[in-house]
């Protein structure tokens, strides 16, 4: 039997500063199977929610930081397999540039293992999904 597809639109964002050259703000993550993984903080567009609005909130949840949105960045499609549901999922994913305004890294959601603030280069290094180092080298390039 052929799994039935599922199409799923989330947004999120690079969060920078520059101090000693610029640093964004990555996201720590257990996957189901146990291993760690840094990411940039995103999540799904829930029912009435815009795209911006949706972004803005899930830095808030994921990352502790209040962000104004700079600009948008792009935006990035991948295909998964859900075992669970037994469908194939396309995702896609809409970034922006977003500076913060308040807040405090420390109080990020239970579904976040840990916030930091990294220089973008070694942000990029250590960032899990090739689609979000390829935003992370465009903010790099962009600033």
């Amino acid at each position: 039997m052929k799994p039935r597809v599922k199409i799923e639109v989330s947004a999120g964002g690079v969060v920078y500063r520059v101090l000693n050259g610029i640093e964004v703000v990555l996201c720590r993550h257990d996957t189901l199977k146990g291993k760690e993984v840094w990411s940039l903080p995103k999540g799904w567009v829930e029912r009435g929610e815009g795209v911006e609005e949706a972004a803005l909130r899930e830095v808030r949840e994921e990352t502790g930081l209040d962000a104004r949105i700079v600009n948008k960045i792009d935006k990035i499609s991948y295909w998964f397999f859900n075992p669970k549901e037994h469908v194939r999922v396309k995702k896609t994913v809409y970034f922006y540039l977003m500076e913060p305004i308040s807040g405090d890294t420390s109080r990020h959601d239970l579904e976040v293992k840990e916030v930091r603030w990294f220089p973008i280069e070694e942000a990029i290094s250590l960032c899990a999904y090739p689609g979000e180092r390829s935003v992370l080298k465009k903010v790099k390039e962009t600033l």
